[in-house]
C-alpha cells in the first residue's frame, strides 16, 4: 500500500512537471508570435499607420521587418545569381500592379517597373527630387550631381557638360581615345592572360583622367584608380561605418580622393595667382574659371564633388559595356562577323589623307550601335536609380505619399518580356523596331539624364571599332559565376587571352 501510494504520487508530480513544461513552451510560443507580429509590423505603425486613410491607397507589397525592411531579400536575389527574384517575389505576391511598397535602404519606398511610370518619375521635376540613399549621398558628395537641388543642378550642368558631351569636346577627344585604344590592345595582345575588366577599367580610367585633369602623373593615377575602385565597391552597401564593412573602406577611399584633388586644385590656383586666367587646358581648369551670369565660381567643394562624380561614372560604365559588348559578340559569331563587316565598309571609303577616326564615321556605324542599346539593355549596368516625393503623388491609382523614395527599377524595364520578347536573348536586330519613351533608360530620362552618355558611347564604339577589325578574344572560364552587384561582371574580372588576327587591319 505503501509503495502504490508512492509510485502514484511521483506519477502525480510528473504529470505536473509535464503539464508545467508545457505551459512554459506554450508561453513562450505564443511570447514569440506576439513579438514576431509586433516586429514584422513595427515598419507599419512607423510609416504606413500615420497616413491615415491614405494608407489604403498605398501600392500592394511589405515594408519588412524593422529597419532591415526588404534589403536582406534584395542581396540574397542578387548574391544567388537570380536577380530579377527579387522583383518576381512581389510581382507573384501581389500581382502585376507596376508599383509596390517596400523599405529599401533605410527609408519607406514605392518601387516602379513600368516604362510610363518610370518616364513619369524621371522627368516630372515638379512632383520628384533626388532621393539617393544617405550612404551614396557620403561617398559621392554633397555638391556632386546626386545630391544637389534641381536650380543648382542645371546651373552645375550648363557649366560642364558641354565641356562632356558638346560636338567640339568629343571632336577633341576622339584622337586620344582612338590612340589609346589602339596601344591598349595591343599591349594586351602581347601579356598573356590579362583580367580584361580591369584592363578595361584602366583605359577607360586614364582616358577620363586625361579629359579632366590633363597629364598627371602614374602616382597620382595609381592612388586615384585605387581609391576609385574601394569607393564603388560600397556605393550599393548598406551605411554601416565600421571595420570589416564596404561602406567604411569606401568611406575612407572618398577621404583620400577628397585629399588628392584638393592638392590639385590648390596648385591649379597657386599656378593662377596673381596672372590672367590661361586657356582651360582640361576640365580641371574649366572648372576653376566658369562662372555664371553673375560672376559667381565655384567652390572647392562643388569643384572637388564633380570630379569624383565625373571620374567614377565616367570609366566604371564604359569599361563594363566594353567587356559585355565583347563578350557577346564572341558568342554569336553571325553578329561579330556582321559588326566587321560594317567596320571594313568604313575603312574602305576613308581617303587616303586621312588618319584615325572621324565622327562623321562613328554615326556610320549603324549595326554597331544597335549592338551597343543591346548590350546595354542586357546587362543595364545601373539596375535602379532613386527619387523622393516632393507631395502626394497620385500615379495608376496608388499614391506616392510625400518624403517616401521612388526606386525607377531599370532591370525590370529592359528584361520585361512585353516590351522585348525573349528578353534575355542578345539580339541586335531587335533595335529595327522603334520603341517608347521609357522603355529603354540606360542613361536615365529628363534633366538628370546622365551628362557623360555621349562620351561614353564614343569610347565603347571606338574601342569596338579596333577590336573588331584586328582582334579575338579567347575568355578562359566561360562558365565563370556572374556578381551582380555593384555592377554585373564575371567574377574573376573575366580571364582572357587576347590575339591580334593574322590579317589585321592598320
Amino acid at each position: 500500500m505503501v509503495m502504490r501510494g508512492r509510485e502514484e504520487l511521483c506519477s502525480g508530480e510528473v504529470v505536473v512537471m509535464e503539464v508545467s513544461c508545457m505551459w512554459v513552451v506554450s508561453v513562450a510560443c505564443v511570447a514569440l508570435l506576439v513579438i514576431r507580429s509586433l516586429l514584422k509590423n513595427a515598419n507599419w505603425w512607423l510609416y504606413e499607420w500615420r497616413l491615415g486613410v491614405k494608407q489604403y491607397s498605398l501600392p500592394p507589397g511589405d515594408l519588412g521587418w524593422p529597419i532591415i525592411g526588404n534589403m536582406w531579400s534584395f542581396l540574397r536575389a542578387f548574391k544567388s545569381g537570380h536577380p530579377d527574384s527579387f522583383i518576381s517575389s512581389f510581382v507573384s505576391r501581389f500581382g502585376r500592379t507596376g508599383m509596390y511598397k517596400a523599405f529599401m535602404f533605410g527609408s519607406p519606398s514605392v518601387i516602379v517597373i513600368t516604362p510610363e511610370a518610370c518616364k513619369r518619375v524621371l522627368t516630372d521635376d515638379d512632383k520628384f527630387t533626388l532621393g539617393w540613399p544617405r550612404s551614396t549621398v557620403d561617398l559621392i558628395g554633397k555638391k556632386s550631381f546626386i545630391a544637389i537641388s534641381y536650380e543648382e543642378h542645371k546651373r552645375l550642368r550648363r557649366l560642364t557638360s558641354s565641356s562632356i558631351n558638346g560636338l567640339e569636346g568629343l571632336s577633341l577627344y576622339l584622337r586620344y581615345i582612338d590612340e589609346n585604344v589602339q596601344s591598349s590592345l595591343e599591349k594586351w595582345a602581347n601579356m598573356g592572360q590579362i583580367q580584361f575588366l580591369t584592363e578595361l577599367r584602366r583605359l577607360t580610367f586614364k582616358i577620363i583622367v586625361h579629359i579632366f585633369l590633363g597629364s598627371e602623373s602614374d602616382s597620382v593615377m595609381k592612388d586615384l584608380e585605387k581609391e576609385y575602385t574601394a569607393l564603388n565597391l560600397g556605393v550599393r552597401a548598406m551605411r554601416v561605418n565600421l571595420p570589416g564593412f564596404a561602406f567604411h573602406k569606401a568611406f575612407k577611399a572618398r577621404k583620400n580622393l577628397v585629399a588628392i584633388f584638393q592638392s590639385i586644385v590648390d596648385e591649379r590656383r597657386k599656378q593662377r595667382k596673381g596672372n590672367s586666367p590661361k586657356q582651360a587646358k582640361d576640365m580641371m581648369d574649366a572648372l576653376i574659371d566658369v562662372e555664371d551670369e553673375n560672376g559667381k565660381k565655384l567652390s572647392d567643394e562643388e569643384i572637388i564633388d564633380v570630379m569624383i562624380m565625373y571620374l567614377n561614372a565616367g570609366h566604371e560604365s564604359s569599361g563594363h559595356i566594353m567587356m559585355w559588348t565583347t563578350l557577346l559578340l564572341q558568342k554569336h559569331p553571325e553578329y561579330f562577323q556582321k559588326a566587321k563587316e560594317e567596320q571594313e565598309e568604313i575603312i574602305k571609303k576613308r581617303p587616303s589623307t586621312q588618319k584615325g577616326l572621324i565622327l562623321q564615321e562613328i554615326r556610320q556605324m549603324e549595326f554597331l550601335s544597335k549592338v551597343i542599346d543591346e548590350t546595354m539593355r542586357v546587362i543595364t549596368f545601373s539596375l535602379m536609380t532613386f527619387r523622393e516625393a516632393k507631395s502626394d503623388v497620385t500615379m495608376n491609382g496608388y499614391i506616392i505619399p510625400k518624403g517616401w523614395k521612388v526606386l525607377v527599377w531599370y532591370r525590370a524595364v529592359h528584361l520585361d518580356a512585353e516590351i522585348y520578347p525573349n528578353p534575355k536573348q542578345f539580339d541586335p536586330y531587335r533595335w529595327n523596331n522603334v520603341y517608347k519613351a521609357g522603355e529603354f533608360l540606360p542613361f536615365g530620362a529628363g534633366t538628370r539624364l546622365c551628362p557623360g552618355n555621349e562620351l561614353a558611347k564614343l569610347e565603347i564604339t571606338v574601342f569596338l571599332h579596333h577590336f573588331l577589325l584586328n582582334y579575338q578574344l579567347e575568355q578562359l572560364s566561360p562558365k565563370c559565376p556572374v556578381m551582380y552587384l555593384p555592377h554585373t561582371r564575371p567574377k574573376d574580372n573575366c580571364m582572357a587571352i587576347i590575339r591580334k588576327c593574322s590579317s589585321a587591319s592598320t
